[in-house]
């Protein structure tokens, strides 16, 4: 093992998949790391693992504290007392009955081609082949609707995969994560990677449960996971009342979420029901 990784115990497993979650750009909600989190406690996962930190990440950014607060190490003091001083944490958990590997760390500031390197170090030492991430950004959606995930993959045999379960694909022009640079190296090394990126409501701040859900509902299909997930269901239906009950307040936020709705059900009609929309129109039903 490289410098990087520190190695507490190796488990025994056989070509496991590995889930990543990264806070920083694609947390919106908080969805991927709430991810891994749940899916740690949930299957009582072992931490076994860690990319030690110190090489990846600014820890003292010069400017005013609202910005540099972004970047340094968290502590909190009570009484006077020191009671903890939290760098960033890279950690992999382990579950044995599941097969699976699960990372949750956050997104390096620099040397990304070190930090890939770690990665697939640890991926080749336990066999993994392949990879899936889990990610959320914000977007113009409402909270009404069935969160929906787009993916994009590190090759064609993952893509007919997917394609086959009914995910849409991403088409993105743009800066890229490190989540992009995993999974070009994924496919420069002979591994299969996807990334799952669920969209949030940007109007909404905080943890998104109803998103959470969504992505754990997608994570059961994938990987097969017998979990019961009737809670975050229950979380779910809670947090879509509250923001109701701040909507009946805003008559101009409900307006535009109204937009929202509609601009949304067209754009799905169009994505999923393609074949559909056009033999109504051979047949002569207006549809848009």
């Amino acid at each position: 093992m490289n410098d990087n990784i520190v190695l507490y115990q190796k488990p025994e497993l056989r070509s496991p998949v590995l889930l990543l979650g990264f806070s920083g750009w694609m947390n919106s909600g908080e969805v991927s790391t709430a991810t891994i989190g749940y899916l740690v406690s949930k299957l009582a996962a072992e931490e076994f693992a860690t990319i030690e930190s110190e090489n990846f990440y600014i820890e003292n950014f010069p400017g005013n504290m609202e910005i540099a607060s972004m970047f340094r190490p968290k502590t909190k003091i009570e009484g006077g007392i020191v009671k903890s001083y939290q760098d960033s944490v890279n950690r992999f958990f382990f579950d044995e009955k599941n097969n699976l590997l699960l990372f949750s760390g956050k997104e390096p500031h620099f040397n990304w081609q070190k930090f890939c390197d770690s990665v697939f170090e640890l991926c080749d030492e336990f066999g993994v082949s392949r990879i899936y991430f889990i990610g959320s950004v914000a977007g113009l959606v409402p909270h009404t609707r069935e969160p929906r995930l787009h993916c994009s993959v590190s090759d064609e045999k993952m893509k007919e995969y997917l394609d086959e379960l009914g995910f849409n694909f991403t088409d993105y022009e743009g800066p890229a994560s490190i989540i992009t640079k995993l999974t070009v190296e994924a496919r420069r090394r002979n591994k299969s990677m996807a990334v799952f990126v669920v969209a949030v409501p940007a109007y909404v701040q905080g943890n998104n449960p109803m998103a959470l859900e969504a992505v754990i509902r997608c994570l059961k299909r994938i990987l097969g996971l017998q979990i019961d997930i009737n809670e975050l269901v229950q979380l779910g239906e809670a947090f879509q009342d509250k923001i109701e009950e701040v909507v009946k307040n805003e008559p101009e936020l409900a307006e535009n979420i109204q937009k929202l709705e509609e601009n949304y059900d067209n754009e799905v009609f169009d994505e999923d029901m393609g074949d559909l929309k056009q033999w109504l129109k051979d047949k002569g039903v207006k549809v848009d």
